[in-house]
């Protein structure tokens, strides 16, 4: 093992390098290498000062330049152009569907649900048993009035009887031979006879009123069954079997149920002012379209209307009535109710065009040099999001939309079509 062992001057080579004095002197041109460095360095960030700053001042001077052409240059409008109305006009208004009758069914009598016969969306018969109600109360009394009757209808004999005797004796004393007896007796007789008439009477009107009460209390008894008062639809039901009811029809009474017949069925709209007039007197069809189905035709005219215009809301109610064989419609129903009105104005433009100014309605009509000259105008309907003018606008008129308060009489401006995208430059030709 020892054979395999080197011998190394490694220790030897360690002592010379630490034997050895490190020097720590510069090269006689590191300084100036040192000091060109430093100089380009300045010389370069300089440069790059100056270009920066000229780039912001090229560019600061083309945004006042742009500023100064914006604020020169003509305002942009948007321009839309007036059209002719057709011979119809279309007018389509949201309408709600409601039920021909809506009945809500209260309880006549107090008691008890014994049954139940119908639930929500059965069709049901008029006259038809809806509901049983179990009436203990009411049982008992029409049973003691029945006694009562009975009771007053035995005194009524009783009665009879006694003025039976009082017009025998009365006769017999009346018939007696003169000085028999005496005129006082007579008299006492007589009014003994009248005495009895007159208590068969009372008897005979107690008669009278117990059968009254009888016919009272039958009258409610019938109302333990709840029937259906047309053909119709329940829509409600708000009983169980063993739920007290109570007669009545206040905001503390909960009713039995309700229901609906809806056939016909019945549209309601709320026109506009505007077209008070024209709805008043139609004849033209009515469109009615329900969401995610087509449109459905039925000739005739508007049913009724309010005859009166909504204060608050300066609308005309208009009932359109739609026969309803296949419920199609039922009560509650969202619609699109579209009305064929005669066109009575020029010109038809967006809503959008018009100005209302202190002297009425305007619009800023663009010239084919582009210059703007304000019009008044005469609204003959107005349907939202469309006027129809009757004066003051002719057919292929380029009016402006939302015009600023800024554009006066006969200023240019630059115009596009109101769908269009970005405007060029210049004056429309």
């Amino acid at each position: 093992m020892q054979d395999e062992i080197r011998t190394t001057d490694y220790a030897a080579e360690v002592v010379a390098d630490a034997s050895h004095a490190v020097s720590a002197e510069f090269t006689p041109d590191t300084g100036a290498r040192l000091r060109k460095a430093a100089l380009i360095f300045a010389v370069v960030l300089g440069a790059l000062f100056v270009l920066v700053s000229i780039d912001r001042l090229i560019k600061a001077h083309r945004v006042a330049r742009a500023a100064e052409e914006a604020a020169g240059a003509p305002p942009l409008v948007d321009v839309v152009t007036a059209q002719p109305v057709g011979a119809v006009q279309h007018l389509v208004l949201p309408g709600e569907t409601a039920a021909w009758h809506a009945s809500t069914i209260y309880a006549r009598v107090n008691g008890y649900v014994a049954k139940w016969f119908v639930d929500i969306g059965d069709h049901v018969k008029s006259g038809e048993v809806l509901a049983l109600i179990e009436t203990p109360d009411l049982d008992a009394e029409l049973a003691a009035a029945e006694a009562q009757l009975q009771a007053a209808r035995a005194q009524v004999l009783v009665r009879q009887a006694e003025a039976q005797l009082g017009l025998t004796t009365y006769e017999r004393w009346r018939d007696s031979p003169k000085g028999v007896v005496s005129e006082q007796e007579r008299e006492e007789k007589k009014a003994d006879y009248d005495s009895a008439l007159a208590r068969l009477k009372s008897a005979e009107a107690d008669v009278a009123l117990d059968v009254a009460h009888v016919n009272q209390y039958a009258a409610l008894a019938a109302f333990k069954k709840v029937t259906a008062p047309y053909d119709g639809v329940i829509t409600t039901r708000d009983i169980d079997i063993g739920n007290l009811v109570t007669a009545g029809s206040t905001s503390a009474t909960t009713p039995l149920y309700v229901m609906t017949q809806n056939d016909p069925i019945r549209i309601f709209v709320d026109a506009p002012q505007s077209a008070a007039d024209d709805l008043l007197n139609n004849a033209a069809p009515v469109d009615v379209q329900t969401s995610g189905s087509a449109a459905r035709q039925y000739a005739g005219k508007v049913t009724r209307t309010s005859g009166a215009i909504n204060p608050l809301a300066r609308t005309l109610r208009v009932e359109v009535d739609i026969p309803n064989p296949k419920a199609e419609f039922v009560p509650g129903m969202y619609v699109k109710v579209g009305f064929g009105l005669p066109a009575r104005g020029l010109v038809q433009v967006p809503a959008a065009a018009l100005l209302f100014r202190a002297g009425g309605p305007e619009v800023a009509r663009v010239d084919q040099d582009g210059h703007v000259s304000f019009r008044p105008v005469v609204i003959g309907r107005d349907d939202g999001s469309i006027v129809e003018l009757s004066s003051g606008v002719a057919a292929g008129d380029h009016l402006a939309l939302n015009v600023s308060s800024q554009i006066s009489e006969g200023q240019l401006v630059h115009s596009r079509p109101a769908d269009a995208g970005p405007a060029t430059a210049g004056v429309r030709r």
